[in-house]
């Protein structure tokens, strides 16, 4: 479970500062004589210490993809870790020799962090992000960058990691497929002419990444190993509920099921190939169709219109798993992006492109260089970390694209409005 801070609307909460674990409202990342240096490049004999904020199921995947990549040569180590929930941060610290803090901001305080991964509940990502880079800590953030609900300190996010010069990575593996880079290129050198519509999604049979969450222990209950106030952060006040804390991707409070969940790695590519700005208008429909025992939909749609007169539609839902145009990697459904002389997509492992009536263009194939690698997608973030290249394979400036595109869609399903984005104010209407 997450590791954050205690809300600063709550001033009179008896926890000491060693059991604040989150940081919310807008004082939550505006700690005193927190660095904000901006790193010179490391050697490539210097070691890079990896700190892990959070300690839960995702982040499992990274701790066994940083630990390969150590075992393999690359000179990174994992060196600490925290949580809410104690005995998950004893098992990373047990299995990896690392030290545990039970506040992030301590973990930040420590020489040897250099890169920080964040895989905590989305309403926590942001303002650990915005400690971390003031820490002078580069980041590796999961998706979402923040709760459908925070498009506020999404935007502030933003800002941070831009004026702090840190290295940042959203956690959208997909990105390190060339595919979407050659089509890009495809795309800038005119080959489909003006894009004009484009469609991705995610189709799945299964909540598995909702209800399927696993509880570590029926009976835990709020106290030394567990943080609920912690857990809890600037979300609602709730009593504890043992599925909540550890089945919170059930619950709109946390989560936003398929929108936030999945569409961040559907939708990353297809803006990234696109090249396109804020959207102008969002609409967004979808519900509960299938599994009724939790709050967020499991059916999820998507029109958006951009100002570069492009509309760009994502479609899925967890009852079918039939995505259409076929699958690849964590995006599912391969993206069909058209344009007024023809249709960019993929069969197998060739980009193909398709003339549109009525062009002399003829039809043409393109091999992909390499496919999606998840320990690939790390070497290359942390070769940005030594280098300090800002221009990851996910950066920042997408991902605040992308998360506030589909935030724009969640908020209009709730009041069942068309979202829309006041390019000069920077705003979302509704």
């Amino acid at each position: 479970m997450p590791d954050t801070k205690e809300p600063s609307k709550s001033p009179d909460n008896a926890l000491t500062r060693r059991q604040f674990i989150h940081g919310a409202g807008a004082a939550a990342a505006t700690v005193a004589g927190v660095s904000t240096t901006i790193g010179n490049a490391l050697g490539a004999n210097e070691r890079i210490g990896v700190g892990f904020i959070g300690c839960g199921g995702r982040s499992n995947a990274h701790l066994k993809t940083v630990d390969y990549l150590k075992n393999h040569g690359a000179n990174v180590d994992i060196v600490a870790c925290c949580d809410a929930y104690r005995p998950r941060m004893q098992k990373v610290m047990e299995g990896y020799k690392a030290k545990g803090y039970s506040d992030h901001r301590e973990l930040l305080d420590d020489p040897n962090v250099d890169v920080v991964c964040i895989a905590t509940p989305d309403h926590q990502h942001g303002y650990q992000t915005i400690d971390a880079v003031r820490a002078g800590k580069d980041v590796y953030c999961e998706k979402p960058v923040t709760h459908w609900r925070q498009f506020d300190l999404t935007k502030r996010m933003a800002a941070e990691v831009k004026k702090s010069g840190r290295v940042f990575q959203l956690g959208t593996q997909g990105m390190y497929d060339s595919a979407w880079w050659q089509m890009r290129k495809l795309i800038r050198e005119g080959l489909i002419g003006q894009p004009v519509h484009a469609e991705c999604g995610y189709f799945r049979v299964g909540d598995w990444g909702e209800r399927g969450m696993r509880i570590d222990d029926p009976s835990a209950r709020p106290g030394a190993d567990l943080n609920w106030e912690g857990f809890l952060g600037d979300a609602p006040k709730r009593p504890y509920d043992v599925s909540r804390y550890f089945r919170w991707r059930m619950y709109e409070d946390y989560a936003g099921g398929p929108s936030t969940d999945l569409f961040p790695h559907s939708l990353t590519p297809v803006l990234f190939m696109l090249g396109v700005a804020m959207p102008s208008n969002v609409v967004a429909t979808g519900g509960k169709l299938r599994y009724q025992e939790r709050e967020i939909p499991d059916t999820y749609n998507m029109l958006i219109d951009y100002p570069e007169r492009i509309t760009v539609a994502v479609l899925g839902t967890q009852a079918n798993d039939y995505p259409g145009t076929g699958a690849r990697g964590s995006g599912q459904r391969i993206p069909v992006i058209r344009g007024w002389e023809g249709t960019l997509t993929i069969e197998k492992d060739e980009i193909i492109f398709i003339p549109a009536q009525g062009t002399e263009k003829k039809p043409r194939r393109f091999a992909i260089e390499h496919g999606e690698d998840f320990v690939e997608y790390w070497r290359k973030f942390l070769d940005c970390c030594r280098s300090r290249q800002q221009d990851t394979l996910s950066t920042m400036d997408l991902a605040y694209r992308v998360q506030t595109t589909l935030q724009m869609g969640m908020l209009g399903l709730q009041e069942g409005k068309v979202a829309r984005f006041d390019q000069e104010k920077e705003t979302i209407i509704l």
